[in-house]
């Protein structure tokens, strides 16, 4: 079996996906779509061996895959190659990518996120695997995004003119709060504990979320819980607001943030 044709199996075995061809000039163009945004997740082409070389770059990049004529492709007659297209998020993950045999610049796409990979073995199949599920992801509808992306740590705000956090914690382990939006339940949560405290005080595990709940008044609006499981107490001076801004760069706290890497070493040594 060809990597072409495994590829094809494992996208039908694992998202249900059959390929779509839809150019009739170029009948062996294959695109993979999402169910529900119809968004493409993968495209295999046949391409020149002179194109699909390790570190050739393709053609001025393109936000959609034209039907160019064979006088613009160039002909086709010759060795060709199988390649596929994914979509790759991370510039980082893409300039490394770049760097090793089997990968080039996205091939009539747009080469700031989309990678091309050779389908004739130089990339092994389970490598190659790994990248469609990562496009898969890169490429899905927001709900299957959240639902489908690994844990994260976030750093929340209380308040406490408006909520004795402290005092919750005390009578339990276990704790209602604010939705926080792009938090999923298994994310960590460091609770920042605002004025006069100004310090992270609290580390918890999300259990549930998306909990029906109205309230609104002055001071806070909310349409959904989420339930917090309290893991481990900090000291007030641990992790003060002058440490968190002199050593991590965290200037301020007004909503769910992202956890810096080197605060999140220091948290949970």
């Amino acid at each position: 079996m060809s990597q072409r044709e495994e590829v094809f199996a494992y996208v039908k075995k694992k998202y249900g996906a059959e390929p779509e061809y839809l150019w009739r000039s170029y009948p062996d163009y294959a695109v993979f779509r999402h169910a529900e945004n119809r968004k493409w997740f993968g495209i295999v082409m046949d391409v020149p061996e002179s194109v699909a070389g390790p570190r050739e770059y393709a053609p001025e990049a393109l936000e959609l895959l034209p039907e160019l004529s064979d006088g613009k492709r160039g002909a086709r007659d010759g060795v060709r190659v199988d390649i596929l297209n994914v979509k790759v998020d991370d510039p980082i993950l893409l300039d490394m990518l770049l760097r090793q045999p089997g990968y080039l610049p996205g091939w009539h796409m747009n080469r700031r996120n989309w990678i091309s990979i050779r389908l004739d073995g130089t990339v092994p199949l389970e490598e190659i695997c790994g990248m469609i599920d990562a496009s898969f992801l890169a490429t899905a509808p927001r709900e299957k995004k959240l639902k489908n992306r690994p844990a994260k740590e976030w750093i929340i705000p209380a308040n406490p003119k408006y909520y004795d956090v402290e005092a919750a914690f005390a009578a339990s382990d276990l704790v209602d709060w604010k939705q926080g939006s792009g938090i999923k339940a298994g994310d960590t949560v460091y609770m920042y504990v605002a004025a006069p405290v100004s310090a992270i005080l609290y580390k918890c595990r999300v259990t549930e979320t998306d909990i029906p709940f109205e309230y609104a008044d002055k001071n806070v609006k909310m349409k959904a819980l989420m339930k917090l499981r309290l893991l481990r107490r900090y000291g007030r001076t641990a992790f003060t607001f002058e440490r968190l801004r002199g050593e991590f760069g965290v200037t301020a706290v007004r909503g769910p943030r992202g956890v810096p890497y080197g605060l999140s070493e220091a948290l949970r040594e």
